[in-house]
């Protein structure tokens, strides 16, 4: 390469013309010759080493260049590995990323889908109160209706309503205040009915029986324990005026003659008893026969208290007439026990009768009408 330079150097070195010589002067031409050619020998080889030092700092740009190139291929190469590898790498990374984002996606629907059962769930809640109170309303009332017709009391239909109109009460909806209505209503008419509470008339009829072991009987012979109590003082002051009276005088004696009549006539008293009898059956009870009275009594009021709960009240009252007559003929009824016994079962008999229990139908409409949303 430094050659050709040289030589298009060489070339494009300009060719001096030797300018003509007249013929005249040869000796001043031969020193004019000479010094041109000397010029043109120092011109020529100034441009000659011209020409080589400019072919010298060529070649030594041209392996400059070469270095510099070789140099940069190399740095060319070292980084297209590293891009390689780089690029490998952000192959790797993208198809990690790539992973990624598909479970994120996942994920994220995943939560897009929970989140919108959630917020069904709340609106579901948040419109479904109503409807779950008059759910739950309506199977207490349903309840109350099966036990009411089991037991034969309101009672339970009545608390049932109440309980109802105080939950409502906590409700401020609009729809809500005609089932309210209905439920007011309803209990009234369920207050109004008067139904017999069966369990309270059980324990009174079971109170009656507890206490016909002490009830006194007409026959009895201690019937009246006054007239006996009242004599017992006369008869202690007659044994005691003997005693007392340590003189033998007539107001002595007077007094003990006087004591003893007293006692004797006590006694006598004792032994005969004068009594009005407006049922003479009743004091033909042998003390024997006392015994199956008061028997054939509990079984009267036995049967009439499983004819209470079982609802037969036609049964019932029968036996309480039965037992009220058998009160009233051989009982003593100035005893306070035998008019308590008495009245109890007189109540008892004023309540047990048959009672429609009413059912709730403007309740339950009114629910049904509420839940239908109009």
């Amino acid at each position: 390469m430094g050659e050709a330079e040289s030589a298009s150097a060489g070339q494009a070195a300009p060719v001096l013309p030797v300018p003509a010589v007249p013929p005249a002067s040869n000796g001043a031409s031969a020193a004019g010759f000479g010094r041109w050619v000397a010029t043109g020998a120092s011109v020529l080889a100034a441009v000659s080493t011209a020409a080589l030092v400019l072919a010298w700092n060529g070649q030594q740009r041209v392996k400059l260049l070469e270095a510099e190139l070789v140099k940069r291929q190399q740095d060319s190469g070292a980084q297209a590995a590293e891009a390689r590898l780089l690029a490998v790498q952000a192959q790797e990374g993208a198809r990690d990323t790539a992973a990624r984002l598909a479970l994120l996606d996942a994920r994220v629907a995943e939560s897009t889908m929970q989140r919108t059962q959630i917020e069904d769930l709340i609106q579901s809640l948040a419109r479904s109160r109503d409807e779950n109170a008059l759910a739950d309303v309506e199977a207490a009332v349903r309840v109350a209706m099966q036990q009411s017709a089991i037991t034969g009391s309101v009672e339970p239909l009545v608390a049932v309503l109440r309980q109802a109109d105080e939950r409502l009460a906590r409700y401020k909806e609009p729809r809500l205040e005609r089932v309210r209505r209905a439920v007011l209503a309803d209990l009234q008419k369920a207050r109004a009915a008067g139904a017999a509470d069966l369990p309270l008339l059980s324990l009174r009829l079971d109170e009656v029986i507890r206490l016909v072991d002490d009830l006194p009987l007409l026959a009895a012979v201690d019937r009246r324990p006054g007239a006996r109590q009242a004599a017992a003082p006369r008869r202690g002051v007659a044994a005691s005026a003997p005693a007392s009276g340590s003189d033998a005088s007539p107001a002595g004696w007077s007094l003990r003659w006087q004591g003893m009549l007293d006692a004797v006539w006590d006694e006598v008293r004792a032994l005969v008893r004068v009594t009005r009898i407006d049922m003479p059956e009743a004091m033909l009870v042998a003390p024997e026969q006392a015994f199956f009275l008061r028997e054939n009594l509990k079984l009267r009021l036995l049967n009439a208290r499983l004819a209470l709960l079982s609802r037969q009240f036609d049964i019932a009252q029968s036996d309480l007439r039965d037992a009220q007559s058998a009160l009233e003929r051989y009982f003593d009824r100035g005893s306070r026990r035998v008019g308590s016994a008495l009245e109890a079962v007189r109540q008892v008999a004023a309540q047990a009768r048959t009672v429609t229990v009413p059912r709730p139908e403007a309740t339950l409409a009114a629910i049904a009408t509420a839940a239908a949303g109009r």
